[in-house]
């Protein structure tokens, strides 16, 4: 009986075909990261337009706003104490900020969270938000909006920097305003989300590419285990030179935006 089998042209022809599979696929997950990139610059663009126009229409940033509840009603308590701050919202019914001029709080960061929920109720960002949860307790489409990069993304409002006391892990230079961040989210956590050439990425395309100057930073160090050398080159918060360390492939970066 005569064996048959496969010719050397026929193997030859499946392994092109192989090849040829493996390389669409690996240039489409790079178009689709690449895509996922100029997203945040989008992104960001819409959440700050949307914050001021809300200031536009109302004299006060959302979630700081000191009178949210006159067009809204409260969510519970009071409308402006804690109480309102634990009640998670079910429709618009919120709570009032101090108006202070930072979207934070003494009650923790419930200003953060309710900012969403009022850009929402004034018809400037779409989805429904609760309002209620802390800067360790931040879920896309519910008390933070999403993002398009990293399905476990999110932008939030940062409750550490919109103080002037700023924290550990900042150069000492972290601008001391109202900042957007985009991390990891989870119902205990929040962390790093990109690579260093990710976050240099995107920062050299909205600013100077530089993690200490500029409206777009990151830490010098991890923000929770303040070990150096992960997202930037810095040896310390006093290194304003620093740029990204984009030898490692971790997702070691959680950059933060500045609102102005």
């Amino acid at each position: 009986m005569k064996n048959s089998g496969f010719s050397l042209v026929e193997l030859s022809i499946v392994l092109v075909i192989l090849g040829l599979l493996t390389g669409g696929i690996l240039a489409g997950q790079s178009l689709i990261h690449a895509s996922q990139l100029r997203a945040v610059s989008t992104e960001y663009n819409q959440n700050t337009a949307a914050i001021q126009a809300f200031r536009d229409k109302y004299f006060a940033l959302p979630g700081d706003m000191a009178n949210a509840t006159s067009f809204w009603d409260k969510a519970g308590g009071t409308g402006s104490d804690a109480a309102c701050s634990s009640t998670a919202s079910t429709d618009a019914k919120t709570c009032n900020g101090n108006g202070d001029g930072w979207i934070a709080s003494s009650t923790g960061s419930i200003e953060a969270m309710r900012m969403w929920q009022h850009l929402a109720n004034a018809g400037l960002i779409e989805g429904q938000y609760d309002g209620q949860g802390t800067a360790t307790s931040t879920i896309p489409g519910r008390n933070a909006r999403g993002s398009k990069f990293d399905s476990s993304a999110i932008w939030s409002n940062n409750p550490i920097v919109t103080q002037p006391i700023g924290h550990a892990a900042f150069f000492d230079r972290s601008p001391t305003g109202n900042s957007l961040w985009i991390g990891k989210s989870g119902t205990a956590t929040w962390s790093a989300v990109m690579k260093p050439e990710d976050a240099w990425n995107i920062d050299t395309k909205m600013d100077d590419g530089m993690p200490a100057t500029g409206r777009v930073y990151a830490e010098w160090s991890n923000l929770f285990s303040n070990s150096a050398g992960k997202c930037t080159n810095a040896t310390s918060s006093a290194n304003l030179a620093a740029t990204y360390n984009l030898t490692n492939a971790s997702k070691d970066c959680l950059p933060w935006f500045l609102l102005g």
